[in-house]
C-alpha cells in the first residue's frame, strides 16, 4: 500500500460511509424516495458521462446492453430507491449495518452461481456468524415493530442487489474500462426512475434536503466512484474491497453523533458479528499484506 493508496482508501471509506446520513436528511424533509434516487443518479451521470466520453469508454459498450441494464438495476436503480424507502422506518445506522452484510450475500450467491467457490470450513462458519448477527438485529432490535421490519427487509433486498452486481461485472463487463459501464448505468437508471418520479413528484424541497441530494449525487456517487476506480488501480481490487468493513463504522458514527440515533448493545453485537462473519466468509484474509509480508 503506497501513501497515495492509503489516502484514497481513507477518502473512499469516508465518502461511502456518509450516504445514509444524507438520505435520512432528505427523507426526513419529506422528499419522495424515488426522487432522491433519481436526482442522485442524474447528477452522477451528468458528471461522469463527459469523462467517459473523453476517455472513449462508451463506444466499447456496444453489444453489452443487457449486462448494463442488469448492472444498473442491481447496483443503482433498485437499491437506491429501496434504501431511501427503508430509511423512512429505520435509522441510518441500522441501514448501514444491514448493508454491511453484502459480503455474506456474495458468499451465499456463490453456492448457487459458482459451485467451485462454495464456502466450506471457516467460510461457512463466517456465513453462520454473520447471518446470526442479522437474526439478532431483526429478532431483538426491531422485533414486534412491523414498520421497522419492513425497513430492514428493504435494506437487505437492496444489499442482495449490491451483492449480485459484482457477479454481473465479472461475467459480462470485466474486460471494459469501468468508467464506461458505470456512467452508462447511471444514465440508464436516471431514465428508468423517471416514471416513479412523475408518479410521486416532490413538492417544496427545503434547502437542507437540496444540499443533501447534491452531496449524494456529486460526492457519494460521482466522486466516490472515481476515487474507488483510482483506489483499485493503485492497490488492486482485493485491497480496495476492504472499505466494505469501514463504511458501516463511518455511517454508524455519523448516525449517532450527527442524527443522535441510539445504538444499543444488540446493534453493536450485530455489527461485530456481521463484520466478523463477512471477513471469515470471504476467506479470512488481510488484503493489506502480501505473501512476503510487505
Amino acid at each position: 500500500m503506497t501513501p497515495r493508496a492509503w489516502w484514497l482508501f481513507a477518502l473512499c471509506s469516508a465518502i461511502w460511509g456518509v450516504p445514509y446520513l444524507f438520505i435520512r436528511v432528505a427523507v426526513d424533509a419529506g422528499v419522495p424516495p424515488a426522487f432522491i434516487a433519481w436526482a442522485r443518479v442524474t447528477l452522477g451521470a451528468a458528471l461522469l458521462l463527459p469523462l467517459a466520453l473523453r476517455r472513449g469508454a462508451l463506444p466499447t459498450l456496444r453489444g453489452r446492453g443487457r449486462a448494463i441494464a442488469a448492472y444498473a438495476a442491481c447496483e443503482i436503480a433498485v437499491p437506491f430507491v429501496l434504501i431511501a424507502i427503508g430509511e423512512r422506518y429505520i435509522s441510518s445506522s441500522l441501514t448501514a449495518i444491514l448493508v454491511a452484510t453484502m459480503p455474506l450475500f456474495v458468499a451465499l450467491l456463490s453456492v448457487r452461481l459458482s459451485p467451485a467457490d462454495k464456502p466450506t470450513g471457516l467460510r461457512l462458519l463466517g456465513l453462520v456468524i454473520g447471518f446470526g448477527g442479522v437474526v439478532a438485529l431483526l429478532g431483538v432490535d426491531v422485533a414486534g415493530r412491523p414498520d421497522e421490519l419492513l425497513g430492514a427487509a428493504l435494506a437487505l433486498v437492496a444489499t442482495l442487489g449490491y451483492a449480485t452486481a459484482p457477479i454481473i461485472v465479472s461475467r459480462r463487463l470485466a474486460d471494459l474500462d469501468p468508467l464506461g459501464p458505470v456512467a452508462a448505468s447511471l444514465a440508464v437508471s436516471a431514465v428508468a426512475l423517471l416514471p416513479a418520479v412523475f408518479a410521486s413528484p416532490p413538492h417544496a424541497i427545503p434547502a437542507s434536503a437540496l444540499w443533501a441530494i447534491a452531496v449524494l449525487g456529486v460526492v457519494c456517487t460521482a466522486l466516490g466512484l472515481v476515487v474507488f476506480f483510482q483506489l483499485i488501480a493503485e492497490a488492486g481490487p482485493s485491497r480496495a474491497s476492504v472499505i466494505t468493513y469501514i463504511n458501516p463504522l463511518v455511517a454508524v458514527l455519523l448516525g449517532v453523533v450527527v442524527l443522535d440515533e441510539h445504538l444499543g448493545p444488540t446493534s453493536v453485537a450485530g455489527l461485530v458479528l456481521i463484520l466478523g462473519g463477512s471477513w471469515l466468509s470471504t476467506g479470512g484474509r488481510i488484503p493489506f499484506t502480501s505473501e512476503n509480508g510487505k
